[in-house]
Parts: C-alpha cells; structure tokens; sequence
C-alpha cells in the first residue's frame, strides 16, 4: 500500500468491523527499509487498549487501508480488558 505519509495525520482510526480505535498523530519510520513501521495513536477508545497514556503505537502490518479513514485488523480480542 502506497501513500502519502503526511496524508496519515489525523485521520480516525478503526477496526474493520467499525469500532473506534484512536487518531493518527504521529508515525514510526524505519530508515534503513524506507517504509512506516508503526502508527501513534492518541484518543485512543479505552474500550479496545487499556492504556494508563495518552497513546498506543499500532504496528502497521495490522493496517488493511488507510484513505479517508485508518482500517486496521479486529483487534478486540487481541487486548481486552483487564478484569480489576
């Protein structure tokens, strides 16, 4: 998937089955392979990472498409929450 990476910025972050995940602010390049390693996400729904930050790094290999929105994988399953 090509794209222009300055385009990522701000855009909305979900899963592909329509739930809320975060907003781009911020990617990770790897330099020596010229390509986005992972995306920052701020915002980030509670629901689906249980994160005591601000934000979550979301490896790119979970992003499907990335246009006027972010798609990413079903990741639910993968970090539920923890029971207290």
């Amino acid at each position: 998937m090509r794209t222009e990476i300055t385009s990522l910025f701000g855009l909305d972050i979900y899963t592909v089955t329509g739930i809320y995940v975060g907003k781009v602010v911020d990617l990770i390049i790897d330099v020596e392979s010229q390509s986005v390693s992972g995306l920052i996400a701020n915002q980030v729904n509670t629901d689906v990472f249980d994160v005591a930050g601000e934000g979550v790094i979301i490896p790119y290999r979970w992003v499907v498409t990335a246009a006027d929105i972010v798609l990413i994988r079903d990741v639910i399953r993968k970090f539920q929450k923890r029971e207290e």
